[in-house]
């Protein structure tokens, strides 16, 4: 019997996680990679999440086992009456002209919304149809939820890997339909099961009994704290998977698909800690969070960026030991089987603050990731408490003998607060405040303040002993042999939670403060779509633009040398030849189109008497780019008209008019989250319904992890066009010269004029680019990625 629930919740989980990646795909190429697109459908999912669990905790309550079966049965079929799983308007290219987020979420709710809503509930109903059984597992039916999560990961795991890469949409939603069929019938079987063996009606009449006579006299009773506290446990992990993502996708390395790694050790540790049998000791995690922390905060304060696989480990394990100590908790603390729809409402309802805090309040209240460090602080608040012996070293027991009965033994009860004991017998609560001390509990908040003052002192001073902050690689070294001290300090100070964690966020918030004194940063700012950062180079001789590690434009000070195309956009790299070629033909077409503004640095080839737009969809990138103090190639050195239309690239050319451009410029492919549906064939067809007789396409596609040229020249073959590769390996810092990788594709091999005499432009060779083409309902990411 268990195995059966388990094989259920197992699907029901991966229809969950699979379904959802798979409506946002059928929406792209309607409405575009906005950010209001993106977080429309997260809250779509996130609330009717909510409202099926909702919907069990109402139904546990309010319907008797029988009268629950008959109408979760007839959900599951009404949801059944929308398969195909198509989104509704996105099949037919429908563009919405009023609200996109009113469509949205219609769309959403009629295409996908039923279905969603039956899966949703299923994992918390079948665990209290388990729990309603005569199986011997039935009083304590968590270890399910294991399964579950299980599935979550298999999906996960398999969408870009698997199924993507060889599965169009219209063939995911009829497999994920018949799944659905299967998991429907495994469900039914579950409730005829449960409701066969149930318990006799005198037991469940005694139980019911005991239950309120126990919660009448205050045990099990579950309280606002515990209740309050299940939030937090389950937020904070939410919160520190997106904010690892986060930072190590902008700050570390900009690498698709590298979001799968963290969220896959977030659902891991859930089925670890929730296994039937304990894989993980509870204390182990505790003990290593410290230590974790501060190797973590070494790094973070650094702002090393190489090596980054190597870097990237210690923001990984962090998260992972950190996730089994919050998960663990709530593990440990999980009610009595009749609380279960409750509890997970809990969770499911700091999971969605976590991921809102994340991708709704952060880009609007902080420049840069400033939740990620926040969150680190609240995890190691959130770690039990305990107290080193001797021979601990990052919360590793060397060589002292444990106690009878280990440390870290955690107690759990119906709704009722964990303790940890240590070696010794002291007992400590969540916040590490230890009964009978009052002066260690001021020391918590004395202790900390002192260590973050010597830290703000250490920063402050910095500048007038020498230190030059004004060189990136100085910062790096003072930045680790001011920080080492002080958080090995701050590492005693680990057994007590509360005072490890703020001396941790004293410590981070001076290393804030001394990052911002070297005075390189010109502009920071964040939204949506990212964080943005202008730098000033030490000697004051050129502007960055960066988004996140990834450069998107710089310019020379020197206003003699101010409108040199530089870094990617060279006039000795690919995309000088290109205008060149471009500039030679007398009768083309006078009309320029870029996608992607960043700097502005193209609008240093225009000429008079042409006219130029860029379509950028990052507001801020526009301001920046516009701001003479920061960058002049818009304000200064454009020599033609230029004009910026904001929005989705797709969505705004298809207002452009038939065959006006002589030259379509797409740079918008360099960073990690590539906008594969402005690399579909489709979207060819539109570029080159605006490109005039003669006209040129010139696709930037230098990457560090994916062969982009590859899919450029796939789309082109199929559509009868020619295609010539530059890369580029030239690199001339002297200049200002970077690497990098251009496709220019034509109508004819004669339209490409100079650059078809040009041996630096070879066409692709066709094995190289024998790949499946790239359309609306299929995408391969992972077949053009450089793995060597």
């Amino acid at each position: 019997m268990p195995l059966l629930f388990a094989v259920t919740l197992f699907l029901s989980a991966l229809l969950l996680f699979w379904v959802q990646p798979l409506a946002g795909k059928m929406v792209l190429p309607v409405l575009g990679g906005t950010p209001a697109v993106w977080n429309t459908c997260m809250l779509f999912f996130q609330g009717v999440l909510l409202a099926g669990y909702a919907y069990v905790l109402a139904s546990t309550r309010w319907l008797s086992t029988r009268a629950q079966v008959l109408l979760h049965a007839a959900l599951l079929c009404a949801a059944a009456l929308s398969f195909p799983v198509v989104v509704v308007g996105a099949a037919a290219g429908i563009v919405p002209t009023a609200s996109p987020v009113a469509w949205l979420l219609k769309t959403l709710t009629l295409s996908v919304g039923l279905p969603f809503f039956a899966l949703s509930a299923s994992a918390p109903l079948l665990q209290k149809w388990f729990s309603r059984t005569r199986a011997a597992s039935a009083p304590d039916p968590y270890f399910l939820y294991a399964a579950s999560n299980a599935g979550s990961l298999l999906a996960l795991l398999a969408f870009p890997l698997l199924l993507e890469p060889n599965l169009a949409l219209r063939q995911q939603s009829r497999a994920w339909a018949l799944l659905y069929f299967a998991l429907a019938a495994l469900v039914l079987a579950c409730a005829a099961i449960a409701w066969r063996t149930r318990k006799p009606t005198r037991d469940e009449t005694a139980r019911d009994e005991t239950a309120r006579a126990d919660e009448n006299a205050g045990a099990g009773r579950l309280t606002l704290r515990q209740r309050l506290r299940w939030v937090m446990l389950a937020f904070v992990p939410s919160s520190l998977v997106l904010g690892v993502t986060t930072y190590i996708t902008t700050d570390v390395a900009a690498v698709p698909l590298l979001w799968v790694i963290p969220l896959s050790l977030y659902l891991l540790s859930f089925v670890l800690v929730f296994a039937r049998r304990q894989l993980v000791p509870r204390s182990l995690p505790a003990r290593l969070l410290p230590g974790a922390a501060v190797l973590l905060a070494l790094v973070y304060l650094s702002g090393a960026t190489q090596p980054a696989w190597f870097l990237i480990l210690f923001h990984l394990a962090f998260l992972f030991v950190a996730s089994l100590v919050c998960h663990g908790q709530l593990a440990d603390e999980r009610p009595a089987a009749r609380h279960l729809a409750e509890f997970y409402l809990w969770l499911a309802a700091g999971g969605a603050l976590g991921g809102l805090f994340n991708a709704l309040g952060a880009p609007l209240l902080f420049n840069t990731v400033v939740e990620y460090p926040l969150v680190v602080v609240l995890a190691c608040y959130l770690r039990p408490a305990f107290r080193r012996t001797r021979g601990q070293l990052l919360g590793l027991r060397l060589g002292a003998k444990r106690a009878e009965g280990g440390a870290g033994k955690v107690e759990r009860g119906n709704g009722v607060e964990g303790r940890v004991e240590d070696e010794g017998g002291a007992v400590g609560n969540e916040s590490g405040v230890v009964a009978g001390e009052p002066r260690a509990n001021r020391l918590d908040l004395l202790l900390p303040l002192g260590v973050g003052a010597l830290a703000a002192v250490l920063v402050l001073v910095a500048p007038h002993i020498g230190v030059n902050t004004d060189e990136h690689v100085a910062v790096e070294r003072v930045a680790v042999s001011l920080g080492m001290p002080l958080f090995l300090l701050n590492y005693f100070f680990a057994p007590r939670p509360l005072h490890f964690a703020l001396g941790f966020g004293a410590i981070m918030l001076a290393s804030a403060l001394f990052s911002q004194s070297s005075g390189e940063t010109l502009r920071a700012s964040r939204n949506f779509f990212g964080a943005l950062r202008v730098n000033a180079e030490a000697s004051g001789g050129a502007h960055w633009l960066r988004h996140g590690s990834t450069l998107h434009g710089r310019q020379y000070t020197d206003p003699a040398r101010q409108c040199q195309p530089l870094s990617y956009y060279h006039r000795e790299g690919p995309l000088g030849s290109v205008f060149d070629a471009f500039d030679s033909k007398p009768d083309a077409a006078q009309s320029v189109a870029v996608v992607g503004l960043g700097a502005g640095t193209t609008a240093a080839y225009s000429r008079a008497g042409q006219s130029w737009t860029f379509y950028e969809i990052d507001p801020a990138v526009v301001q920046v780019a516009r701001d003479p103090r920061l960058f002049t190639y818009l304000s200064k050195c454009a020599a033609a008209p230029v004009s910026v239309a904001l929005g989705d690239a797709r969505l705004r050319l298809r207002e452009a008019p038939d065959a006006g451009y002589g030259l379509i410029v797409l740079d918008a492919f360099s960073s990690d989250a590539v906008p594969a549906h402005l690399l579909t064939r489709e979207a060819l067809a539109l570029y080159l319904s605006k490109l005039a007789p003669g006209g040129l396409l010139a696709f930037h596609t230098s990457n560090r992890t994916l062969e982009l040229e590859r899919v450029v020249c796939g789309i082109a073959a199929d559509a009868g066009l020619v295609s010539r590769v530059f890369a580029d390996r030239e690199y001339k810092p002297e200049i200002g010269k970077d690497i990098s990788t251009w496709v220019v594709v034509a109508r004819a091999d004669t339209d490409l004029g100079a650059l078809s005499a040009d041996a630096r432009w070879q066409p692709l060779d066709e094995r190289q680019h024998k790949l499946e083409v790239w359309r609306d309902d299929f995408s391969n990411v992972v077949g053009v990625f450089k793995w060597l």
